[in-house]
């Protein structure tokens, strides 16, 4: 019977997380140490009666709390926070809608631990997982009852890289982001982040219940 020589059975046993512990360190090890970052997204979006939404862009992240998904499809359609206020740009309708971070209940505002310390055993109560290959799906139960999602499913690579994020609502809705071209520690120049309205679009500032 043939034999791994002894530094492959070493790599494959670095490369591949024995237990479910080992892989939700390894993504906070890496998103803690990432201080900007760029990735294409594809997003896909299921509602109502089984309608299915896809589009796709770039998504800038910068500590403290700022975020960026500039789509290319829709074109100028635009999701920006600068750490204290959501920006949410539609461009079929010209219309701006501004709230508060910690008010939205957008589908996406669970990706916003990226931002933070990322602390899995502080933020869900409950975990289920499977491994198909390399990859790792890791479904995480939040412990905030009045959080606005039901739970947030994790993809993972062995290095901890997040390839999934699929977060479903409490109303069974979904909204999936698929990321690839991830550079970590790049220049992100801090104009992205500031926000000014386009010409001729209605700006609309939501509030939350008091």
């Amino acid at each position: 019977m043939a034999h791994l020589p002894l530094i492959s059975l070493i790599l494959l046993s670095a490369q591949s997380p024995q237990s479910l512990s080992d892989i939700l360190k390894r993504i906070e090890q890496r998103y803690n140490s990432t201080v900007t970052l760029r990735s294409e997204f594809e997003q896909t979006m299921s509602i109502a009666q089984g309608r299915r939404i896809t589009e796709r862009g770039t998504l800038y992240l910068r500590k403290p709390g700022q975020m960026r998904w500039e789509y290319a499809q829709p074109q100028g359609k635009l999701f920006l926070t600068d750490a204290k206020q959501i920006y949410y740009v539609t461009p079929s309708a010209r219309r701006v809608e501004v709230s508060e971070m910690k008010e939205s209940g957008d589908l996406r505002a669970p990706l916003a631990f990226l931002l933070g310390k990322l602390d899995f055993a502080r933020d869900f109560n409950r975990f289920e997982h499977s491994q198909t290959g390399t990859q790792w799906k890791v479904r995480a139960f939040p412990k905030n009852q009045k959080s606005p999602y039901e739970y947030v499913e994790f993809y993972a690579e062995p290095d901890g890289r997040l390839a999934v994020v699929s977060v479903t609502g409490k109303d069974s809705s979904s909204m999936s982001y698929a990321f690839t071209s991830e550079q970590r520690n790049i220049p992100v120049a801090a104009t992205l982040f500031q926000f000014k309205a386009p010409a001729g679009y209605e700006v609309v500032t939501l509030r939350g219940e008091p």
